[in-house]
């Protein structure tokens, strides 16, 4: 586990969620759409990414304690990758956030939201920030 997640965030497994080896992409989307509904703040991550560490180390500095989920280090990680990359648009998926049950995007989304003072509001809405 990376020093962050042991820190603060809740690193899951995808638990009684984890869809089969042979799961249709449908069950990818429908486990992506379910842990962002479900969380206050849920990342989609990488555990080598650089990104995503800055993603995580910026939430969890705010106060939050998001849900991680490393794609890298689940059965099923590839196909909720593909997942991702449907609800994104885009290939490159890690860090994908979700706040509110909200795609936010990745770590340039968040960090634009950060520095224009709307990301802690955001927060505040989705009941990972109290304060």
């Amino acid at each position: 586990m990376n020093e962050v997640s042991s820190q603060s965030a809740i690193v899951l497994p995808l638990m009684g969620h984890a869809a089969p080896a042979e799961s249709t992409s449908a069950s990818a989307v429908e486990v992506v759409e379910k842990l962002a509904v479900e969380n206050a703040v849920v990342i989609f991550s990488s555990s080598g990414c650089c990104m995503s560490h800055v993603v995580k180390r910026l939430l969890c500095g705010l106060g939050v304690n998001p849900v991680v989920f490393e794609l890298d280090e689940e059965k099923n990680g590839p196909e909720i990758e593909k997942a991702l990359a449907r609800f994104t648009g885009i290939s490159q998926v890690s860090p994908t956030v979700f706040i509110g049950g909200k795609l936010v995007g990745g770590l340039d989304q968040v960090m634009a939201s950060h520095i224009s003072g709307k990301l802690v509001p955001q927060l505040k809405e989705a009941g990972a920030l109290w304060l």
